[in-house]
């Protein structure tokens, strides 16, 4: 299997990115194989959009239970919020994986 190259995010999520505020996005088992290394080019969800790209630095396995604070700050949300988002995203799943990157561009 080859490494994604491309990764998206919804769109409200862009601004937090490009100013560096969200350091890690967390996925669902489908969308943990990034390599670590690897650069991404990173688009809108909704439009397609392109807007930056991204040096995946690590890919960790999380359970939903161990969310923490920590966990909220890199994704510059409330922990209510984090657990909100995610169970919106992802219901009923609790294996994820924390994504944290490095912005190269945009």
């Amino acid at each position: 299997m080859n490494a994604p190259i491309e990764m998206t995010f919804f769109s409200r999520f862009e601004a937090d990115i490009l100013a560096g505020k969200k350091k890690i996005t967390i996925r669902d088992k489908s969308e943990s194989y990034y390599i670590p290394g690897s650069i991404v080019t990173v688009s809108t969800l909704e439009e397609g959009r392109v807007f930056c790209q991204l040096k995946i630095i690590s890919i960790d396995p999380l359970a939903f239970s161990a969310l923490t604070e920590f966990h909220a700050e890199q994704e510059n949300m409330t922990l209510p919020q984090l657990k909100s988002v995610i169970r919106d995203i992802y219901p009923n799943i609790e294996e994820l994986y924390v994504i944290h990157y490095q912005l190269l561009s945009n």
